[in-house]
């Protein structure tokens, strides 16, 4: 039995009871909206994808996706799944998979708060997405659903052209949740020799530390204070969503920041959060989320589509989707 199986055995037993009211409203919303815009024939080879998460109204994903197809010269269809806007609870992710793959959707985008969450419902991860634990993109197709983690190449391309030659020493790293067990891979991987995990969930905290432990080396720790998580160290990535317009200021106090510390965000709308703002006044080397967004979203629509984008096309997408 797959994970998937398990999953949707325990989904229907006599302990979980689904609002079929608020599923139903999200139903008619999605089908509406596909049925919309379904291009031509059915011959006609046509792309639909999504993104599923909460507070992602501003999201530029759909654009970069949409215009990308369009130049590349086939229908492309990116509608935003908000769980906030649509009213429907964290329980009800299983059924907007089912109903994505029932209206034909080739994939998947997934953000915050579901990129540890969605694993148990899909029957195979990618091998990255299974070291990391995290997944940020789900190819639906032949009734399976695979997960694949493109955030820690994105993160990692956009560190390498926006931080160049930074003291890999000792950085401090925001968030343990799905967007950070990617990031602390990436990090380790472009050669952080010291990793420190902050995050106000202890438990959760401890196990990135563990698990990228058991990979990397005796070289990640983990902390619940803002203070003695940034006691010397280089650089300071934010993978928490503190930061964005749903959840403003900055996920520590701006005292602690200091104007010889590199600063990365991986939060992109905002396009500038507070957190990025306060160290640039300081003097601080900084790096936006803007490439990491985009760059995820070159190795996502490989996925979606089997074509390989063009980099330079998607960065002047994301900045037309302003």
């Amino acid at each position: 039995m797959t994970r998937c199986e398990r999953h949707k055995a325990l989904r229907y037993g006599d302990e979980i009871i689904v609002d079929a009211s608020r599923l139903e409203r999200a139903h008619r919303h999605l089908t509406s909206r596909i049925e919309a815009r379904r291009f031509g024939s059915a011959a006609t080879r046509q792309v639909i994808v999504g993104l599923v998460g909460r507070g992602i109204q501003a999201s530029r994903t759909p654009r970069m996706h949409e215009l990308e197809g369009q130049r590349i010269g086939f229908p492309y269809a990116y509608e935003l799944i908000d769980f906030d806007a649509l009213g429907l609870d964290d329980s009800d992710l299983p059924d907007i998979l089912e109903l994505a793959q029932a209206l034909g959707f080739v994939g998947l985008n997934v953000t915050y708060p579901f990129k540890q969450a969605v694993i148990p419902l899909l029957e195979h991860l990618s091998p990255e997405a299974d070291g990391i634990g995290a997944v940020n993109t789900v190819v639906l197709g032949q009734g399976q659903r695979v997960g694949h983690n493109t955030d820690a190449w994105g993160f990692a391309e956009s560190f390498r052209e926006g931080l160049p030659g930074v003291d890999l020493g000792h950085v401090a790293q925001f968030g343990a949740g799905g967007a950070g067990a990617a990031v602390s891979h990436a990090l380790l991987t472009l050669g952080v020799e010291r990793l420190t995990i902050c995050d106000t969930e202890a438990d959760r905290a401890q196990t990135l530390a563990q698990r990228l432990s058991q990979r990397f080396g005796d070289i990640v720790s983990f902390r619940t204070d803002s203070s003695g998580a940034l006691a010397g160290v280089a650089g300071i990535v934010n993978t928490t969503p503190v930061g964005m317009d749903k959840f403003p200021g900055l996920p520590f106090d701006a005292r602690l920041l200091q104007p010889d510390l590199w600063v990365a965000e991986v939060i992109y709308f905002p396009p500038e959060t507070a957190l990025l703002q306060q160290a640039r006044a300081l003097g601080c080397r900084t790096l936006a989320g803007m490439g990491m967004a985009v760059y995820q979203a070159v190795k996502a629509f490989e996925l979606f589509t089997g074509i390989a984008p063009d980099r330079s096309a998607m960065t002047a997408h994301f900045h037309a989707a302003a």
